[in-house]
């Protein structure tokens, strides 16, 4: 039987707890440094609380640590990759290699350290980089985005033992990630140091080699939103374990909702299929609202490559959130207009249409009439059969700000006398083919008979669980304990400890199931590294080397050449700053190969910033794949 589990993005620990009792089974999060999105940090002690919460659930927490580190920085990442050790972090995400020697002075340091899973920054699209990796010590690879069903089959099957997680949910990058630097060369900040500047999102000209504009200003490279929650058997059948939501700066209500919607379908698989799979962490929850894709900060979606090239993965009109449709404008009057359709409105709705000139007009609703909108200030440019569509439902997100799960753990209780006293059992069992976890409290009180039976008192007592993750439907009390009196105070007591005691043994069976340590490989292991590298050629800045640890790993693992990272020393000659699936030429209908027609332009293509700056595409078709490049 195989775990599968929800993988939820917290930007800090009230998200990271609403994940969990809406049904994540981990959490992943940025600490105050070091994380890929520099915008979400968190402190040592937020992480620490975290934990606490997920581990009762049996869920885990997961730490980014997956920037590329400055030789500065050394002295105080080993510094917090102790403390995440200290505090019972479960696994730390990883991009720069360098950490791996970090990792195993954790070890040494404090006896144990989380589990190492590779970012999906180290750009893993192939069996022989997972499995190189699983030899270095890694427990989990996140897969590229990129790759398709198939892929990913082939990928499990070659490295069967190796954790493979993969993407469900949210915004996508154009190019493969760890290898975009076009924010780098443009603007000096990293993507590599979740500094991203968005260039993807921006607006561009396309122009061929004479000058002739095939599109003007379009987002050429700005994605729809990926969400797989309809292939969640497919991904699980190919080999995936982990289903991960992208969203760390994301809020509260697009965690709860998100969250809730795949959790509900993810269990619907595993009742589909029960001798198969089971849910990674413990715990039922009960969602008191029915959760909806379409609410909360969406593109658009999309199944990306994942069975195989599609030709609507792209967003060229705009790069911000459409949301749901809604209708289409019927009657337009001076102060207000009407919408035909099923949808209702709420004052304070945001909307939005795209105009005559492609491009997204917003606005927000002051005044509602049945299907009659009053906006604060009519949109310009708004006209009859637009498509209407909602980013903002304030009615949904006044529900979503409320308490709108709980979660817990069933349990069952038994209820016996002792030759002096009483005892309460709780049992539990973490998977079906596991053995029970337990716990028993005694306590001495003297045998007294009742005036009457006791029963009634001893449930009503018992299952007063609500301060508790437990949960329980009924007690079995044993012959013969019935007919003693017990003092409602002496069972609240026993229930205490009991509930305490089991928390305390599930929490053991946590920190031995899933916070092993897992040492790493000896640095100078032999290991071929050019197997799971495309031949990247004169750019060795590709491999982000930015510290001495890390070209101390590449240099002991056949590659003792490497330039540093483009953050370090900015390229002299042309630059690749993108390697994308995303092409050009199919997205337009110019892909012989796919059946398109014959290009009419002549190549190279380029695309154009509107402050000038050019970046040349080049189709390597070999590779199916579009490669971007720096002017000179």
């Amino acid at each position: 039987m195989r775990k599968l589990e929800l993988l939820a993005p917290a930007k800090n620990l009230e998200c990271g707890m609403a994940a969990i009792s809406h049904g994540a089974d981990a959490v992943y999060i940025g600490a105050e440094r070091f994380g890929a999105r520099a915008a979400a940090g968190n402190s040592v002690d937020d992480i620490r609380e975290l934990c606490t919460f997920a581990h009762q659930y049996g869920a885990r927490v997961f730490v980014t640590v997956n920037t590329i580190v400055y030789e500065d920085e050394l002295e105080d990442t080993q510094q917090l990759i102790v403390k995440l050790a200290e505090i019972g972090v479960d696994a730390i995400l990883v991009q720069d290699m360098g950490v791996i020697e970090m990792h195993r002075v954790a070890i040494e340091n404090v006896g144990h350290a989380p589990m190492l899973h590779a970012s999906t920054q180290c750009d893993t699209r192939t069996a022989e980089k997972v499995a190189w990796l699983r030899s270095l010590g890694f427990t989990r690879a996140v897969l590229a985005r990129e790759l398709s069903l198939a892929e990913i089959k082939a990928i499990h099957e070659a490295v069967p033992d190796m954790e493979l997680e993969v993407f469900v949910h949210g915004a996508l990058c154009v190019s493969y990630s760890g290898i975009c630097y076009a924010s780098q060369h443009c603007f000096g900040r990293s993507a590599n140091r979740g500094e991203c500047a968005q260039f993807c999102r921006m607006k561009f000209d396309l122009i061929d080699a004479d000058g002739k504009v095939i599109e003007h200003e379009r987002h050429l490279l700005s994605l729809k939103d990926m969400s797989q929650i309809d292939s969640l058997e497919e991904l699980a059948d190919a080999g995936a374990c982990s289903f991960k939501i992208e969203g760390r700066l994301k809020d509260v209500g697009y965690v709860k909702n998100v969250v809730s919607a795949f959790s509900q379908r993810l269990d619907q698989l595993i009742e589909k299929h029960p001798e198969k799979y089971c849910r990674a962490s413990f715990g039922r929850v009960e969602h008191h609202f029915q959760p909806n894709l379409k609410k909360t900060f969406n593109r658009g979606f999309t199944s990306y490559f994942l069975n195989g090239r599609q030709p609507d993965i792209a967003s060229f009109d705009t790069p911000k959130a459409l949301g749901e449709y809604v209708g289409h404008v019927k009657e337009i009057r001076p102060d207000s207009f009407n919408v035909a359709g099923t949808a209702s409105f709420s004052n304070g709705d945001g909307l939005c249409f795209i105009n005559a000139e492609r491009e997204l007009v917003g606005f927000r609703v002051n005044r509602v009439v049945g299907n009659r909108l009053f906006p604060f200030h009519m949109p310009r440019g708004l006209q009859p059969n637009m498509a209407l569509y909602r980013n903002n439902d304030e009615a949904f997100g006044k529900i979503l700000s409320g308490q709108t799960a709980d979660r817990r753990i069933s349990v069952s209780m038994e209820f016996a006398p002792t030759a002096d006293g009483f005892s309460l059992t709780m049992a539990f069992t973490p998977h079906a083919t596991e053995q029970p976890l337990t716990a028993t409290s005694t306590i001495t009180f003297d045998h007294q008979a009742a005036k009457s039976p006791q029963g009634d008192n001893i449930r009503k007592q018992l299952l007063k669980l609500g301060n508790t993750v437990f949960a329980c439907d009924n007690v079995d009390i044993l012959a013969g304990a019935e007919q003693w009196f017990v003092p409602s105070s002496l069972l609240a007591d026993l229930r205490r400890q009991t509930t305490e005691s089991l928390a305390q043994t599930i929490s053991d069976y946590h920190a031995q199931t899933a916070s092993a340590s897992i040492p790493t490989a000896a640095l100078g292991e032999e290991s071929n590294a050019r197997m799971w590298q495309p031949a990247y050629g004169k750019f060795t800045y590709l491999y982000n080397v930015s510290n001495h640890l890390a070209q101390n790993f590449y240099a002991s693992h056949g590659l003792p050449q490497l330039g540093p990272a483009m953050e370090v020393e900015r390229a002299r000659q042309e630059a690749i700053v993108m390697q994308c699936r995303h092409c050009l030429r199919y997205t337009l209908g110019y892909c012989v190969k796919y059946g398109g027609q014959k290009p009419t332009w002549h190549e190279p293509l380029s695309l154009r910033l509107g402050d000038g700056r050019r970046f040349r595409l080049e189709f390597n078709c070999a590779e199916c794949q579009m490669n971007i490049y720096s002017e000179k």
